[in-house]
């Protein structure tokens, strides 16, 4: 079934040149780099997305207007609340410190009120009903707020740009297929007098097509190996030097299983390009008959 890719020395000189001779390859070099780009950020925006939703599932927020002064037996009543597994108050100071991002000096007056503020986790069979009757009864003008609803927006914009780096994986895989189309067909055209007296001696259109699906199959195996491993180098300099990437992020890496992806895509595009050279031969030759 693969016997294609094994030709005699004889054969190879059939088609002339050498390896990485003409576009084909640095082509596909470069739209391997691009798609493992790419993809790698579609990976890691999805494991962003997942870890933001898997920890704010749980975490829920109480607001006190002007409730400062009782918040001690607010967070108790929290705390106390049946299923709420932890409770922890935001100190006013670091309220204030973020507000002053955003109103500057004045954020530290006093004429400034700030709410107070309890961040608690649930478990998953609590009742958060309960949990806010018993914050009411202590102070009847709370709210409480789930974390996941205030991230929503964040989490459908990080949704739409894992869909966006999929689509853009497949167009420019697309793009690929369409490079070795018009190079199976400028190959054909340069050897089609080979072509002619391969017929002549009796060759058939399968082995022609195995000559030209063996030159196309090794220019799209070095080319993509070449892109994806110059994406590889590209994206561990990117890792090691933006630190901050992991502190927004809350940590998200790529997965082994990621690594395992983005190997498997020069892979997947030899294939592909095997496949789409061998489909344009053989159709070809079968138009000229």
């Amino acid at each position: 079934m693969l016997d294609w890719l094994f030709a005699s020395p004889a054969e190879r000189r059939l088609l002339g040149g050498g390896r990485l001779r003409g576009p084909t390859p640095w082509v596909i070099a470069i739209m391997s780099f691009s798609i493992v780009i790419v993809a790698a950020a579609g990976l890691a925006l999805a494991n962003t997305a997942g870890l933001v939703a898997r920890s704010t599932e749980s975490r829920y927020s109480v607001q006190v207007p002007n409730g400062s002064r009782n918040l001690p037996a607010v967070l108790q009543a929290v705390r106390s609340a049946p299923g709420v597994a932890s409770a922890e108050a935001v100190p006013e100071s670091a309220m204030r410190r973020t507000l002053e991002q955003w109103l500057g000096p004045a954020a530290r007056t006093t004429d400034l009120p700030v709410p107070a503020l309890i961040n608690f986790d649930v478990r998953p069979s609590a009742n958060l009903g309960a949990v806010e009757r018993s914050v009411k009864s202590v102070a009847p003008d709370a709210t409480i707020t789930a974390h996941n609803a205030a991230l929503g927006p964040l989490l459908k914009s990080l949704r739409a740009l894992q869909w966006l780096a999929l689509g853009l994986t497949l167009l420019l895989a697309a793009a690929s297929a369409s490079a070795v189309v018009l190079a199976a067909r400028g190959a054909l055209d340069t050897h089609r007098f080979t072509i002619e007296v391969m017929h002549g001696v009796g060759a058939t259109d399968l082995q022609v097509t195995h000559l030209f699906q063996r030159r196309i199959a090794i220019d799209a195996l070095l080319g993509s190996t070449a892109g994806a491993a110059v994406a590889g180098l590209v994206l561990l300099f990117l890792s090691s030097g933006a630190t901050f990437v992991g502190e927004l992020t809350g940590g998200a890496n790529i997965s082994p299983i990621d690594l395992l992806v983005l190997a498997l895509i020069p892979l997947v595009l030899t294939v592909l390009a095997t496949w789409v050279a061998r489909t344009t031969v053989l159709a070809a030759l079968r138009e000229a008959l």
